[in-house]
């Protein structure tokens, strides 16, 4: 039987009305038939005693069933195992990392040569203690990253969040001295984007005035500070708009080897859209690239810029998912009219992941059949060479971190049974050596990976990776998380986790990857088949793996759960509520659940151009309204029992959307299991034992539901 609120909704859309004006009132009309309002206050006295009574009712069950001692124990030393492998990067002569353990539990931020970096134990020096900063400011500080000044790159931009959250608390750091600078630039709490222009200048987009933020709560508005500027001094050198979508303007400043610069600000239409503005000295200036573009690097005098769509500028078209470049003089002198020239266009089985530059090199990786591989680009004097670094295959490849002043960079090597090892690679030789490793963390001698395919509904090929044992009984009898993100065009890619393996593979269980549409592991195409009122695509695949898994009899209904957080967490809503029959098990993190109220919830409306706007959209709206989760749970439909997890501190997503599922699930006298963190923003947590704590709750819910 249908919801009152779909009923109410598809009567709207009949009666004729206006398109944006249908929308409005539908959405009207479905605010006022929703009696879970309330639990948008996230952090009212209200909410916040519902959330403890369920956090209660969740923890009496899975703390007391007799596997979660050992599984958090065990999660909790995979978090806190000082044999992890300590990433590091390349930063003012010397090699920085942040790291946590027990002894460190949120965190230090600290430093090495890169002589002592490739040996087993490096000789660290601390240059922050972020837990003994919180504990003298009684905060509960997390790192969130400290972008420096090039080309010395000795002044940061110290990034604190008060428990997770997105928004953060800027303040400079001088990596000589190894203090905050007494009188630097300080940035109160907000989501505020800098950008260094020069060692004593910063270009910020912030709200600069109470309301100056766009409805998903992004600055749109970018200003120039002086050192010795108070914040209202600031210079205003560009504005957007209120009603604009996406994650805010943000500015961004680009360098070569040669000191040569280029700045440049982003205002974002929506999700994808956005148009690109350069800085020069007759003041701001429209960059005619794509919507659907981005300047990416700047190496030798040349813009490189991504398109996600087909650009036609110089006489010639330049295929989205491609990258071409354009010189950097040419473009300063003429923003307007640009003549591109191709770098790389992948092949349809492609898709073009990620770039960096060295000293002289341009470094990007690429996926083939959703296999990573790495490349090094040498300028030329009509374009640039190419050359392949030798990388073991069949693996994810990731640039962890390159290096202005020289040709180094580390690269991450991953897979789902290879224990992840970091290579340091000499792009200007080609050269390549592993000089870290991750010990194997569990028994994988009896594991093997395959990667498969399943037909999806309109006869799509979507391939999936599956990690079983080698003896596998093809009887339907096999323990299976299967998991895949699909959409914002994020690629699900091979990794090894130790925790899947440990808690998970180690005790009889099977575990998938799939690679379904939306995300990026063939490029754009792969990702726009699903945008919008398309996206049933999407929920498609997933549901054709797990038929397929079926099929194949490596699992069964009874013995196939399914886990995916975030955009993840409203795949497996949506997943829940149209395939109940499929799972036994689900798990949704920190998710989106109530499409039609998105834009008003956190950060919900910077997502529009995923899943558009239905305040505006009758398309949309028709789509969601048949199929968002919230609205779409029904009585007497057997649903398995799901645990939904979330955090109070998620800015981002918000806890709004589970904490309204499972009080809708309640009132229909539906099982359930909820949990929400009161830390760690849009993730598992703010530190390790919290992560440690949602992992073996996690875990614990999993194998109750697929192995007894």
């Amino acid at each position: 039987m249908r919801s009152a609120l779909f009923a109410a909704a598809i009567g709207l859309l009949a009666l004729g009305a206006s398109a944006p004006h249908a929308a409005r009132a539908q959405t009207a009309a479905t605010d006022a038939a929703d009696p879970y309002i309330w639990l948008e206050e996230a952090n009212s006295p209200r909410a916040m005693a519902w959330v403890n009574a369920h956090n209660a009712k969740a923890t009496s069950v899975l703390e007391a069933d007799p596997r979660y001692p050992a599984l958090y124990r065990e999660a909790l030393a995979l978090a806190e195992a000082k044999d992890r492998i300590p990433t590091g990067g390349f930063l003012h002569g010397a090699i920085y990392n942040f790291w946590q353990d027990a002894d460190h539990v949120r965190g230090i931020w600290r430093k090495t040569t890169l002589a002592s970096y490739q040996t087993a134990e490096p000789d660290w020096t601390t240059v922050l203690d972020v837990s003994a900063l919180g504990k003298a400011e009684n905060k509960s500080w997390v790192f969130k990253g400290a972008p420096c000044a090039r080309p010395a790159e000795r002044l940061c931009l110290v990034h604190l969040s008060e428990g997770g959250e997105d928004a953060a608390t800027i303040r400079e750091f001088d990596l000589d001295t190894g203090k905050f600078v007494d009188g630097g630039f300080v940035i109160p709490k907000s989501k505020a984007r800098v950008a260094w222009e020069d060692e004593n200048t910063l270009l910020i987009s912030n709200a600069w005035a109470p309301g100056e933020l766009t409805a998903s709560g992004y600055p749109y508005i970018v200003k120039r500070l002086k050192r010795g500027q108070a914040l209202d001094q600031a210079v205003e050198v560009y504005r957007g708009d209120k009603a604009d979508g996406g994650y805010g303007v943000s500015p961004g400043v680009l360098r070569d080897s040669a000191g040569r610069t280029l700045a440049v600000i982003v205002r974002p239409l929506d999700t994808f859209r956005h148009e690109t503005y350069v800085l020069t000295p007759k003041g701001t200036r429209r960059l005619a690239i794509p919507m659907k573009a981005s300047v990416e690097e700047l190496i030798a005098g040349r813009v490189v810029i991504r398109t996600e769509e087909d650009w036609k500028a110089g006489g010639k078209t330049v295929p989205a998912g491609s990258l071409a470049w354009v010189p950097l003089a040419a473009l300063k002198a003429d923003p307007a009219h640009l003549k591109p020239t191709i770098l790389l266009t992948p092949s349809p089985r492609q898709a073009l992941e990620s770039t960096a530059t060295t000293h002289d090199k341009l470094l990007i990786t690429m996926l083939d059949n959703v296999k990573g591989a790495a490349f090094v680009y040498t300028p030329t004097a009509k374009g640039f060479a190419r050359a392949r670094l030798p990388l073991p295959d069949n693996a994810s490849v990731r640039l962890a971190a390159t290096d202005d002043d020289s040709n180094r960079a580390f690269i991450g090597v991953s897979g789902f049974l290879t224990p992840s090892s970091l290579w340091l690679a000499d792009a200007g030789a080609g050269a390549v050596k592993q000089i870290k490793t991750l010990p194997a963390k569990f028994d994988a001698s009896q594991d093997v990976v395959e990667q498969l395919e399943a037909t999806s509904k309109d006869g799509t090929r979507v391939p999936y990776f599956v990690v079983h044992r080698r003896d596998i009984r093809l009887d339907g009898s096999s323990p299976t998380l299967m998991t895949a993100y699909g959409g914002f065009q994020v690629s699900s890619t091979p990794a090894y986790s130790a925790t899947n393996g440990k808690l998970w593979l180690e005790r009889g269980g099977v575990y998938v990857l799939a690679n379904i549409r939306g995300g990026g592991e063939f490029g754009p195409r792969w990702h726009e088949a699903g945008l919008v009122e398309k996206r049933q695509v999407i929920y498609d695949d997933f549901a054709a793996v797990a038929r397929d898994l079926i099929a194949r009899k490596i699992t069964s209904p009874r013995r196939l759960g399914i886990e995916g957080g975030s955009n993840g967490g409203l795949l497996m809503g949506v997943e829940f509520t149209q395939h109940p029959e499929l799972w036994n098990a689900v798990v949704i993190d920190v998710p989106l659940l109530d499409m039609i109220r998105i834009s008003k919830i956190a950060a919900g409306a910077s997502w529009q151009g995923e899943y558009g706007d239905v305040n505006a959209n009758p398309k949309a709206m028709a789509f969601w309204m048949k199929t968002s989760p919230y609205q779409n749970l029904h009585t007497g439909v057997k649903y398995p029992e799901p645990f939904i997890f979330t955090t109070t501190k998620d800015d981002r997503v918000g806890p709004q959307h589970a904490r309204k599922f499972a009080a809708r699930m309640e009132e229909m006298h539906l099982p359930y299991l909820f949990y929400e963190n009161t830390e760690g923003g849009h993730g598992a947590g703010a530190d390790l034992k919290q992560q440690a704590h949602t992992t073996a709750l996690t875990m614990t819910y999993l194998q109750m539901k697929l192995m007894n």
